[in-house]
């Protein structure tokens, strides 16, 4: 009797172990680091071309990613939970996550070591957080604190927008306010005259097409990293011009 209970104790304890590895194991280590000042007014721009941070929807949560991270800006758009690694630095904030989206890049400076402020160096896994953000989950005098992270699904405000620049000849949509994965993998325009055509990423969040499409109503299928796909029928209307913004009434 007591061997069965010793066995049933050894039994509950396994699958306890097992839930708790499994719940821990998303986490990936790396390290974070801020930038921006304490109103984020310096994370403006960036290298995903979101632009004004505030009012594209985006506000004080936001990270720049070190290059093993933004994958030469495929990550943009994506979300992850971040927190202060508390086994390993006294400069935590206990007990703290905060959810980030990827608005930039953190640029590799190799005239600094990996290990002394080369933080964005390659092969490290860095965030340089917007100081609202890594505030937190750090103390401020720390600069630099030992991050877990996760990728998390996004969860925006209303539709995915898109932002029509370029010229005739020369579509540039910058694609923002997209949840889900967050992130695009593939991107389609089709005009009212028109069959559907691939787009190519320019730079960041913007995706670029050859085609003549004056005069037309757009539509564009928008393919996420996680293979979801959605189809925006004729977002933009035919008298739609360079420069404007069109919010859809359809999310990830």
């Amino acid at each position: 009797m007591v061997r069965s209970r010793a066995l049933l104790h050894l039994a509950a304890f396994t699958a306890a172990a097992c839930l708790l590895t499994g719940a821990t194991a998303d986490w990936i280590i790396g390290s974070a680091t801020f930038y921006g000042g304490s109103d984020a007014s310096g994370t403006m721009g960036g290298a995903c071309g979101y632009g004004n941070l505030y009012s594209t929807g985006y506000g004080t949560n936001t990270a720049a990613l070190s290059p093993a991270l933004f994958n030469d800006g495929a990550a943009c758009g994506e979300c992850y939970q971040v927190t202060c690694d508390q086994s390993s630095s006294s400069s935590c904030k206990q007990g703290v996550i905060v959810t980030v989206t990827a608005t930039n890049l953190c640029p590799a400076d190799y005239s600094k070591p990996n290990n002394n402020g080369g933080w964005c160096n390659p092969p490290r896994k860095h965030m340089d957080m917007a100081q609202p953000a890594w505030e937190k989950i750090g103390v401020y005098r720390a600069g630099i604190i030992p991050m877990k992270y996760q990728r998390v699904p996004c969860s925006r405000s209303g539709g995915v927008r898109f932002t029509i620049n370029g010229n005739s000849y020369f579509e540039l949509v910058l694609i923002t306010n997209v949840g889900g994965a967050g992130s695009i993998s593939a991107v389609q325009i089709k005009g009212s005259n028109t069959g559907w055509m691939a787009m190519s990423r320019n730079w960041g969040a913007n995706w670029q097409s050859g085609s003549y499409l004056n005069g037309q109503a757009i539509s564009f299928t928008v393919t996420l990293t996680n293979g979801k796909k959605l189809t925006f029928q004729n977002c933009a209307p035919s008298n739609w011009g360079f420069g404007q913004t069109f919010t859809t009434g359809a999310q990830f």
